[in-house]
């Protein structure tokens, strides 16, 4: 069946990628067909196309998608043709109308989330969801700390942490964003712009520091998000925004405070179908109650994925962003 797919034959700006058309073939064994209804958008969308996470060339891009079930493969038993299904984390290929992929990657949609949402929440929404509920897991009273809280991940953890009972910090590069944030449950903003986020961060405690910091940064950001960390507190680095982070003197995490730290990935937490089924289903039951609201702040075609990359990489995105083929 004929498709139209994004792909790119080298590395480098958001103009390696290409518009081209193929035929997906009849599903494999264990595969099932899906047809997009939306497309998910993410950072790590820019990584593996400027080549920071080096993937095989040529190659597709995306990582999540949302839509319905056409065909399946021998011997699938988990979704059936005419599912609503939405899913994250791969394999690479999501900028297409259509694709095959393994069909144990597949979550049902609940009847309750639309194909945008479904698409906008899921790499975003299960990485929310790793990290205050299993790489540290936020308790009633916590004081947190989260990079880049008006962006797709920030929103669904402010929102998700303030539920739980948690005191949270954001930063933010703007005003705008600064009051898109505490709309979405953040109790305290920092433009690091404008103020060093550090000192903001003991003032805010009074000193003590926060428990965890969620750290989608990097190398911009690493060495000062230590230091507001309480004792015994956890540095969570889950992405590179800025670029990665360089080698450190592991001995400063006992100078400060016997410190955490940990790089997880979203790949590694939803490894066994277990584990991405309950980590799905938490996710689906905060979205539904209204806990966590996805705010889709901007749609491109398919074909627009390019300028998509260039809004996002220029930081002119809020929320999450989805491509529509």
């Amino acid at each position: 069946m004929a498709s139209k797919v994004i792909r790119f034959h080298e590395t480098g700006g958001p103009e390696v990628l290409r518009v081209e058309m193929g035929e997906v073939a009849a599903p494999a064994p264990g595969e099932a067909q899906v047809r997009h209804e939306a497309i998910g958008l993410n950072y790590i969308d820019t990584y593996h196309r400027s080549g920071l996470y080096p993937v095989p060339l040529p190659s597709g891009i995306g990582l999540e998608g949302a839509g319905v079930v056409e065909a399946v493969g021998e011997g699938v038993t988990s979704v059936a043709v005419g599912d609503r299904v939405a899913y994250a984390g791969g394999p690479i290929g999501a900028y297409a109308d259509r694709r095959n992929l393994p069909a144990d990657r597949l979550l049902s949609l609940p009847d309750g989330i639309g194909f945008e949402t479904g698409a906008a929440m899921m790499l975003q929404g299960l990485t929310a969801q790793y990290l205050l509920r299993r790489t540290y897991r936020v308790q009633a009273g916590d004081t947190i700390l989260i990079h880049a809280a008006a962006g797709g991940v920030g929103l669904i953890v402010c929102q998700w942490a303030k539920a739980l009972g948690a005191t949270v910090i954001g930063t933010v590069g703007s005003e705008e964003k600064a009051a898109l944030a505490r709309a979405h449950g953040c109790d305290h903003t920092v433009n690091y712009r404008t103020e060093k986020f550090a000192e903001r961060v003991r003032e805010i405690t009074a000193g003590a520091g926060v428990a965890v910091v969620y750290d989608s940064i990097g190398k911009d950001t690493f060495m000062d998000s230590l230091a507001c960390l309480r004792p015994l507190g956890t540095m969570v680095l889950f992405g590179a925004a800025s670029g990665p982070v360089a080698p450190f003197d592991l001995g400063l995490l006992a100078k400060m405070g016997s410190l955490f730290v940990t790089r997880p990935t979203l790949f590694t937490y939803t490894a066994a179908r277990r584990d991405l089924e309950a980590m799905g289903a938490e996710l689906f039951d905060v979205v539904g109650s209204g806990k966590v609201r996805i705010e889709v702040n901007q749609r491109f075609a398919l074909d627009e994925a390019a300028a998509a990359h260039e809004a996002l990489e220029a930081r002119r995105t809020t929320g999450s962003t989805i491509l529509l083929p």
